[in-house]
């Protein structure tokens, strides 16, 4: 059996600093982690260091509340940003890395996440992160 996992990439016009701390900062969180169409965050904390924590609750326009919470593995700052995610559809060991690099004035950004517990569920979050790529992007702006 191959492990299931997905991969996004974006190139965003702005400079990897920018970019990557927008991903430690609870109040830019509130405004991009958004998966689909009239979600929200009503609450983001984020503990910036190795081992430190994060939560995010998504409520969808339904009002149900999805939390979303895990550990920073690795702060390369700038560069590489390593997690752990846990949601209500993923499985416990599930993985994100986001490895940030240059692109003239701007940054690509790939984003892997690994471990998922069907297809389904790489599936849907495949959706979930290029949007949150692409809401990211307008909270930069």
């Amino acid at each position: 059996m191959t492990e299931l996992s997905l991969e996004v990439t974006r190139s965003l016009p702005y400079p990897p600093e920018r970019v990557f701390d927008a991903w430690l900062d609870p109040a830019m969180l509130a405004k991009f982690m958004v998966p689909g169409p009239g979600m929200s965050v009503p609450e983001a904390q984020s503990e910036a260091k190795v081992g430190g924590r994060f939560r995010i609750i998504m409520r969808t326009p339904d009002a149900n509340d999805l939390p979303h919470e895990g550990e920073y593995l690795e702060i390369d700052r700038a560069s590489r940003l390593q997690f752990t995610w846990n949601s209500p559809f993923s499985q416990d060991d599930s993985t994100v890395t986001l490895n940030l690099t240059p692109d003239g004035d701007g940054t690509m950004l790939r984003l892997t996440h690994v471990r998922f517990p069907d297809e389904e569920s790489r599936n849907n979050h495949q959706g979930g992160w290029t949007l949150i790529l692409e809401a990211l992007e307008g909270a930069l702006a």
